[in-house]
């Protein structure tokens, strides 16, 4: 799950914190750092960060903040004998439907995957589908549905028509279809299978929009 721009200012002090003093921070420090004057807020704050994964703590002792490693995921092959295999980060997810998840590229954990499938890591991040307007896509014989890891490549931010992309719209993340028909107009499209009627984000100049990248891969839930 992403995080909110507070619960990241405290994950990024708590792990500065522990780090230079070999020690975590207690709740005022935390507070003072982040501009919130209540413990329970912060408290608040650490609590998400448990349940994201991201923190632990021992209840009954003070200054036991721990960090958590982060998430690492393998995919099909990737542990096969003789296979080489490499990393990529999870920056959360995006939707395949209406654009409604915010895209803040926070680092959920890392996908592990054959190099077989790709030759080059740089540019590269993994986000997770939302949702299931794409599951009629036909991405190389792969479908994109609710769960899938996409790879994206931001290096290749120039779309054309036909491309499956990951579109940022009003600041919020989606995975869809790019068309540009011959008369100029730009939009984007849902391809499901569901009864939902999923309609074309028809895209304007004066729309906050913009491509984060290509889809160059989906790795099967």
């Amino acid at each position: 799950m992403p995080l909110t721009p507070k619960q990241k200012k405290v994950l990024e002090f708590v792990k500065k914190y522990s780090s230079r003093h070999e020690f975590s921070p207690s709740l005022r420090e935390i507070g003072k750092h982040i501009g919130v004057s209540s413990p329970a807020t912060v408290h608040q704050h650490l609590t998400a960060l448990e349940r994201k994964g991201f923190l632990g703590r021992e209840k009954s002792q003070p200054r036991s903040i721990t960090i958590q490693p982060l998430e690492s995921i393998e995919s099909p092959y990737s542990g096969a004998v003789g296979v080489n295999s490499m990393t990529l980060p999870i920056v959360g997810s995006a939707n395949c439907g209406p654009a409604e998840i915010l895209a803040e590229e926070n680092i959920e954990g890392y996908l592990k995957i054959s190099t077989s499938l790709l030759n080059r890591r740089d540019g590269l991040f993994v986000v997770r589908a939302s949702g299931d307007s794409m599951n009629r896509a036909n991405f190389f014989g792969k479908t994109i549905e609710d769960g899938d890891f996409v790879i994206i490549d931001s290096l290749d931010r120039s779309a054309k028509h036909g491309d499956y992309v990951l579109s940022i719209i009003d600041g919020c993340a989606n995975l869809k279809k790019f068309i540009s028909d011959r008369n100029g107009q730009k939009m984007l499209l849902s391809e499901s299978k569901s009864k939902k009627n999923y309609k074309p984000i028809f895209l304007h100049e004066a729309d906050d929009f913009m491509v984060n990248g290509k889809i160059i891969s989906v790795i099967k839930k």
